[in-house]
């Protein structure tokens, strides 16, 4: 999504969250957002706003709003990762002064006895039991481990934002390879089940597509607070969401993705998905796979993250009601989430396949499923559909858009054209399983590992065409 935030977005007062991290939105914070009051979580993170922060309604509560990565924005109240204001800083400087002198002595004593005593009672029932239960394998690091390594979580180490936390760039001595450090804001309502949530998951799962956690921290930081974070394989090449759409990332330069990268993501997503729908006992639906949650190696391999919201579909006589992973209402992000979702349906893998089949329509169009243009009914799969077959070629993104070019001065080349026609023939292969997918009824979406053979089918003729 490019611009402002479209007014049209009031439509959607009753949701639960909504996700505009990354979007290149710009211009102040609009005051509607303020009458969201069911919203438990606002991401406005790494976009170009600017302006007072407002105070109302979900702005009221710091832990359910993330505005990371917005340089021009300020807070007139105390907000992670946020200057104040400066009327506010002069006025509470005034405040802070006057308060000093008159605050007696034994005043401070008492504070102080009070603060060392809430440190003592933390580290005395600080729990454990969860870690050596869900990751007691890994090795873990310290808190001073990782300030060490991301110079003190400085924010020009500060590579994404999340609902339940932020992820840091480090590097640890004696190690030549970066790692990504993910530190999870337990103020933030579900974060500490959501810790033990990934950890529980990337202990159970092992595949060559899935993020590899390397270790963990679950400590006190310098002011004795629970402190978690998982420590993750780094990956070079960012997420799929800034190769997408160029204008997530202004101050990194990357090329357009040609159709072959494209069918070699599409192949690594649905091969992570089989596996977590076919080869995991029991099966795992991720819950929130979209684009900025595929993450890319130096070598473009495609990875599946952040399983925060993640649930493992147990039988009835094994069910487990674990309130990170059995909460009520839609799972997932606006643009990406199961229609069913919403209706209050139980969580199945057909969810993951629609969430596919829209990654796949974006991949193909290279438009954002929640862009402006999406509007009065039409959405991305209805966009794809009105041109298909025929005119498909209207509709492509700009990494596609030159296979459905004609050059008027090279007809006489027949292997350039034979090329040209099988690329359109992938590209429409793409859109139609996309479509497939991304309906409405979950029992007419194709089970993931048809999907997966498709996509390889996909992958085996564009290889043809190379030779």
């Amino acid at each position: 999504m490019q611009g402002s935030i479209p007014s049209s977005f009031t439509s959607l007062r009753g949701i639960t969250e909504m996700d505009l991290s990354q979007n290149n939105l710009s211009g102040e914070i609009p005051k509607f957002l303020e009458t969201f009051s069911t919203l438990q979580l606002l991401n406005l993170s790494f976009n170009n706003l600017e302006g007072v922060v407002p105070t109302g309604g979900a702005f009221s509560n710091t832990g359910k709003v993330f505005v990371q990565g917005n340089k021009k924005l300020c807070t007139s109240h105390t907000m992670l990762e946020l200057p104040l204001c400066m009327s506010t800083l002069s006025k509470r400087k005034k405040t802070s002064y006057s308060i000093l002198i008159a605050v007696p002595l034994a005043s401070v004593v008492v504070v102080l006895a009070a603060c060392v005593a809430a440190i003592l009672f933390k580290r005395r029932s600080h729990p454990k039991q969860h870690i050596d239960k869900s990751c007691k394998e890994l090795k873990t690091f310290s808190y001073s481990d990782l300030a060490k390594a991301t110079n003190d979580f400085s924010s020009a180490n500060l590579v994404g934002a999340g609902r339940f936390g932020l992820v840091y760039k480090g590097t640890f001595e004696f190690e030549a390879n970066p790692a990504a450090i993910k530190v999870f804001k337990l103020d933030q309502i579900g974060a500490p089940e959501n810790f033990f949530a990934e950890c529980e998951v990337l202990r159970n799962t092992r595949h060559r597509n899935l993020m590899r956690v390397i270790s963990l921290c679950s400590s006190l930081d310098r002011m004795g607070n629970e402190f978690k974070a998982l420590i993750l394989e780094y990956m070079g090449n960012g997420s799929l969401a800034s190769w997408l759409h160029s204008e997530v990332h202004k101050n990194k330069t990357t090329r357009p993705l040609n159709l072959g990268s494209r069918i070699m993501i599409a192949t690594d997503i649905a091969a992570a998905l089989d596996y977590l729908h076919n080869w995991c006992t029991p099966p795992l639906v991720h819950c929130d796979l979209k684009p900025s949650n595929v993450l890319l190696d130096d070598d473009m391999v495609a990875h599946v993250s952040d399983f925060g919201l993640a649930k493992f579909l147990y039988n009835q006589s094994s069910a487990r009601l674990d309130s990170s992973t059995n909460r009520i209402g839609p799972r997932g992000s606006v643009g990406y989430i199961a229609p069913e979702y919403g209706m209050g349906c139980e969580i199945s893998t057909a969810g993951d396949v629609y969430s596919y089949g829209v990654i796949l329509l974006e991949m193909v169009t290279g438009k954002h499923p929640t862009d402006d243009i999406f509007k009065d009914g039409l959405n991305l799969h209805k966009l794809v559909e009105s041109a298909f077959p025929q005119n498909i070629g209207e509709v492509l993104g700009n990494g596609l858009i030159q296979c459905y070019k004609v050059d008027e001065g090279n007809h006489d080349s027949h292997n350039v054209n034979q090329a040209m026609v099988g690329m359109q023939s992938c590209i429409k292969q793409m859109a139609k399983l996309g479509l497939r997918c991304s309906v409405d009824s979950p029992k007419d979406r194709p089970a993931i590992q048809d999907v997966y053979s498709e996509i390889i089918r996909i992958k085996e003729t564009f290889s043809s065409l190379r030779g």
